[in-house]
């Protein structure tokens, strides 16, 4: 069967110890960089037992059917990418598609997602969310495209080149609206790991500060389109802000939490939570 395994996004601790059996009894073992595949099973005290081979986007169309054919004889094929699950943003997707249409069995390991940890530290809300892969790299059709993600309801995650940060963040924070609550995600589970949380125009003001550029590797996640708006009387907003508090929210990520489900402007919950209560 074809084997899809996640790799840690940053510490090999995080490997499963399934992975760690898999490296060592694959009859093949398909790495999108097979030097990093080699650097965690040295990692892990594991000797990769079956043939290695690369698959990476250069060579991903012309090696999938031999890797096809391998499962077809029976063997048990592993895929790994350089970081996380393979074929989210990776390659993987060709391949699965093939063994699928042969009639081959598929099956996955478990771990280690960038997805999924950005969306648990973000704050922002996480029942319903969308993941958008990495963000166009010319500036018009960045901007189409946030352009149609505008009105999307959903919390959104994003990839994104740390050399680019600063430039898809402020055209976020033109389509989102300023005042959009979002969080850049950079190094996670790393020793540097990194979580900045405001509004957008506040990270485009992070991003540009930097002085030497944003580094590592960053996850993006926007919260979505908040509902339409409706009159929120002061107590109500105060009351919301307090109960977010009591989840363990700061007094700032409260607001912006309060500001993205209630569509009130970011000031004006503020405002609220500060004033004092009447009476």
């Amino acid at each position: 069967m074809l084997v899809l395994a996640a790799t840690p996004i940053g510490r090999a601790a995080d490997a499963s110890p399934r992975l760690a059996e898999l490296l060592a009894s694959a009859d093949v073992v398909a790495a999108e960089d097979t030097r990093r595949l080699r650097r965690l099973a040295s990692d892990l005290g594991v000797s990769v037992g079956g043939r290695v081979v690369s698959y990476f986007e250069g060579n991903e169309r012309e090696r999938t059917l031999e890797l096809v054919e391998a499962v077809a004889a029976g063997g048990t094929v592993l895929l790994v990418t350089d970081a996380g699950m393979p074929s989210v943003s990776d390659p993987g997707y060709r391949l699965v598609a093939a063994c699928v249409e042969a009639g081959l069995d598929v099956t996955a390991v478990p771990g280690p997602s960038a997805v999924l940890t950005a969306l648990a530290v973000s704050g922002l809300p996480v029942d319903r969310f969308c993941f958008e892969g990495f963000a166009p790299r010319k500036a018009g059709e960045r901007r189409r495209i946030f352009g149609a993600l505008s009105r999307e309801p959903r919390t959104m995650v994003f990839f994104e080149s740390p050399h680019r940060t600063a430039a898809t963040l402020a055209a976020m924070a033109e389509a989102f609206g300023a005042d959009r609550p979002a969080a850049v995600c950079r190094e996670l589970t790393k020793t540097y790991e990194e979580v900045v949380r405001g509004p957008l125009s506040e990270l485009v003001a992070w991003a540009e500060s930097q002085e030497h550029g944003v580094r590592g590797e960053v996850t993006l996640v926007v919260a979505g389109s908040p509902p339409e708006q409706r009159d929120r009387s002061a107590d109500e907003l105060r009351a919301l802000v307090g109960h977010a508090e009591a989840d363990g929210l700061s007094r700032k990520d409260a607001i912006a939490r309060v500001a993205a489900e209630t569509g009130v402007r970011r000031q004006e919950v503020y405002a609220a939570a500060h004033a004092r209560s009447l009476g």
